[in-house]
This record gives C-alpha cells, structure tokens and sequence, in this order.
C-alpha cells in the first residue's frame, strides 16, 4: 500500500482518520501504531516480525546505555562509561549487521559467484524488507543520541514503536530523530487549521507525484532501460525527465508524509528545499534529501573528526561519508560510484574554493548552471542498472553525430502530457530563489498562497485521484532503498 493507491486514499486514510478522532486522549497513540504495523503488514507482509524485532532490540538498547549512564561513585563512572561503550558498539553491530545481511548480502555473494561460482552456488536470493534503511537508521539515531545525553530515553516501548513504524514516514521518511518528537509523542495538539495545513501538503505531494512525475516517468524509462536504442537527442531528453521525475517522486512522497504527520498532530522536518538551484555540490547536499545529509554529517562525518584536523583527514572524512552514503542507496557498484563521484565533487569544491558567499548575479547562474551539470551527470550512474549501462549513456550525451532517430517507446511516451509536465515541473524545479512552496503554504495566509491552495484543492488534487484510479500502479522510486 503506497500513499498514491486507491486502496490509501479511499480505503486506509480515512478510516484511520475516524478512527483516531474519534478515540479518547489515551488511547490516540495506540490507534496510530496499530494502524502503522497494519500499514507495514499490507506491504511488508512477513518481514513486519522483523521490523518488531528491530524495534524491540533498540529499545533495550536506548535503556541499556542509559541505565550505563547514571550517576555514582567514581570508582563506578568508568566502569559504566565501559558498559555504555560496549552498548553503543552493539547497537551499531545490530542494526548495521541486520542492513548489511538483507541489503548486501545477495550484492556480495554475486562478488564472491563473479570469481568463485561453487561458494554459493546454491545461494538463495535474499528479499529486501521495504523501508529498512529508513528505519534502521531512526533507530540507530535513537540510541545514539540516549548515550550521547542528547534525548531522553523513552521507557514505554508501544511510544518508542509509535516512533519507529510511524506509517507516514515509515517506508521512505523523512528520516526524524526521536528528539524531534519525543515531546510530541507525549502530548500534541489538534486543530483544524493542522488538518487544512495537512490536508494541502499532502495533496501539493500528491500532485507532484502522480501528475508530474508518473507523467515524465514512461520517457525515463523509454530511454534508460537496458537495450533501450538511443540517440543524442533522446539521451538528453530522458536525462531531463529522469532528474525532473525523480526530484518530483521522491520530495512529493515527503510532502505527503510531512502533510500526514500534520493531520495527527506531529511536525516532521523537511527534506528538501529546492536543490536544484543550488550554486555548489554542498549546497546541493544541503537541500536534497535533507534528513539523510544531516544523519550522514552527525554519526559518520563529524565522529570521524570532521573538518577539524586539517585538510587531509577532512578530504579522507568527506570521502568515506559519501562512500557511506552510496552504499546506503544500494547494493550495486553504480550507487557506491555515485557516492565516490559526490565525493570527489565535494573535495574538489573546498581544495579549489568554490565554495563561496557573496555571489554576482552573473557568477550565480554559472555556478548553478555547472551544478545543475554535474548533478545530472550523477543521475546517470544513479539510474543506470550496471556500469557498463552508464557508460553506453554517457558516450549518447556526448556523441551529437549520431543517429538521431527515437525508439517507438519514446515516441508514444513524448505525448502532450510528458511534454507539459516535463515544461511545468522543470520550470518549477529551476526558479531562482529560496522559495519552498510546501512550507510556505503550511503557513503563508496571502492571497497568492490562497490562489495556489485553491487550484491544488479545485484542480490538481481532483486530477490526482483519477489519474491514481485511472492509471497503473506506480511505486515511489525511493521504495528500493
């Protein structure tokens, strides 16, 4: 069950609404969690025990390191201090062992089959639990953040639950840190001026995805899937739709699931803020995916040392948290390149100085033009299914004398439809400026804001739900990670 599905929209979300309006105070928390593990039930099926399972060891886990963590005699401190070292490590071994094992596991013994095939060659291919790099990651967060004194512990598993298998960012985040609503778990508020805040971000998501990126979607595919014939012209035209297609699945999930929290009383942090008008690859990382940036900078980056002793060691602190993040996208040599290719941009951008304030006008439109680029260029590599396919791409952008002709596949996925929404969601995604018109209508009471609230609710939100009903299933992209 995807939050762009009938049986969702029609069927889950209102009846879980009721439900939870209409359940006394005491009892709102409980509904939510059980309409959460049903929510992963319908489309994690056996793996919600795993999930339980993890929810349940982080749980001990946080009230491990916190009992480690009391005051007493001091001849007592380091011995705690111990205790609490060794609980972190296993926190970190669980919930990076439990990834690696469903993540990796089939990546590597292919690795392994490449030199060796007799090894495994009854090797049986692991299925990936969906949504476990998202909430293996909260988790983790949680505990790390009890033994760093950062966040309280919670002592109620059905609360510290509630946290992890939330439904509206359980699958695909936003990734929230336990500190972030640890006091809205205890007590939040309801009004109807939430609910209208929640109810018009979520239908801004929903537009995004099912009408712009769903429509540009079918000219991705026609040009990146493997075997696909490609030309100069089509390699462009389905870079272009695959950039647009993936910044308006992905943000519009978020958009939703910020909108859902809202409806219950929760505020998520936001997860993206405009990247593609950014002037550097920082500051790309700094508005895309934003949730993932800040966990991979405080539990990876910083504890490495950070930007603190010396270039050398922050070039080596930079690639190895790139590298991270790659290798957390997936399990395929194309991810762990994209990382590397992040990376390097990001090391090359403090060694030349690139990063800089201040900005001409002039100098503003260059530096978001070349990382406009080079952020396309990654998505090539991102989307590719091997190597050896990103590479056929690659030689298609650069080589203009070739066979201009488009595949019948493009030809019938080019129609008016792709053709407005790749216009709309392109000029949209490329504006100047700082504007991010989901949170800026979660508040803004002008008559602009009301115009653009009125045309999501009359037209776009209409024109969602029959395309959901109309159109074939469409996953959210960031569901494979």
């Amino acid at each position: 069950m995807v939050f762009s599905s009938a049986s969702f929209l029609f069927y889950f979300l209102p009846l879980v609404l009721v439900a939870y309006f209409v359940s006394p105070k005491s009892v709102k928390n409980a509904t939510l969690l059980i309409a959460s593990l049903f929510f992963y039930l319908w489309g994690g099926g056996r793996f919600t025990g795993m999930l339980l399972i993890s929810i349940t060891v982080n749980w001990l886990m946080g009230l491990w390191v916190d009992r480690c963590g009391f005051q007493g005699k001091d001849t007592k401190l380091r011995h705690r201090g111990s205790l609490k070292k060794v609980a972190l490590v296993s926190a970190w071994v669980f919930n990076i062992g439990v990834l690696g094992y469903y993540k990796y596991a089939n990546f590597l013994t292919e690795q392994v089959n490449a030199i060796s095939p007799s090894i495994f060659s009854d090797w049986d291919e692991i299925i990936l639990p969906i949504g476990i790099s998202f909430f293996t990651f909260q988790a983790l967060s949680y505990v790390i953040d009890v033994a760093q004194g950062i966040t309280p512990v919670q002592k109620r598993w059905d609360k510290f639950a509630l946290y992890v298998a939330f439904f509206p960012q359980l699958i695909a985040g936003p990734i929230v840190r336990y500190r972030d609503i640890a006091n809205q778990i205890e007590r939040r508020s309801h009004s109807w001026a939430k609910v209208s805040q929640g109810m018009t971000r979520f239908a801004y998501g929903l537009v995004k995805k099912v009408v712009i990126a769903d429509s540009v979607a079918r000219v991705a595919e026609a040009t990146f899937d493997p075997g696909a014939p490609l030309s100069f012209s089509a390699a462009w035209l389905g870079l272009a739709a695959y950039m647009v297609q993936l910044y308006f699945d992905f943000s519009g999930y978020s958009d939703m699931a910020i909108g859902l929290g809202r409806l219950f009383g929760f505020r998520f942090p936001e997860n993206f803020c405009r990247p593609y008008s950014a002037i550097s690859i920082s500051d790309f990382w700094r508005r895309w995916h934003m949730t993932l940036s800040q966990w991979i900078r405080d539990y990876i980056y910083i504890p490495l040392g950070g930007s603190r002793q010396g270039n050398g060691a922050t070039y080596r602190n930079l690639a190895i948290a790139f590298l991270f993040t790659g290798i957390w996208h997936g399990a395929n040599w194309t991810f762990i390149l994209w990382g590397i290719y992040h990376g390097g941009w990001i090391i090359v951008e403090r060694w030349s100085g690139w990063k800089r304030r201040n900005l001409s006008l002039t100098q503003t439109v260059f530096c978001r033009a070349i990382t406009l680029l080079i952020v396309m260029m990654g998505w090539v590599i991102f989307r590719s299914e091997t190597v050896g396919d990103a590479v056929n791409y690659y030689q298609h952008l650069i080589n203009s004398g070739a066979n201009n002709a488009w595949s019948m596949d493009l030809q019938d996925a080019w129609n008016r439809q792709a053709q407005l929404c790749l216009m709309i969601g392109g000029v949209i995604a490329l504006l100047p400026g700082e504007i991010n018109l989901g949170r800026y209508l979660d508040w803004s009471t002008s008559s602009f804001a009301t115009g653009v609230k009125f045309a999501i609710a009359g037209v776009g939100f209409p024109l969602a739900l029959l395309l959901t009903i109309s159109n074939e299933f469409s996953a959210f992209l960031y569901f494979q990670f």
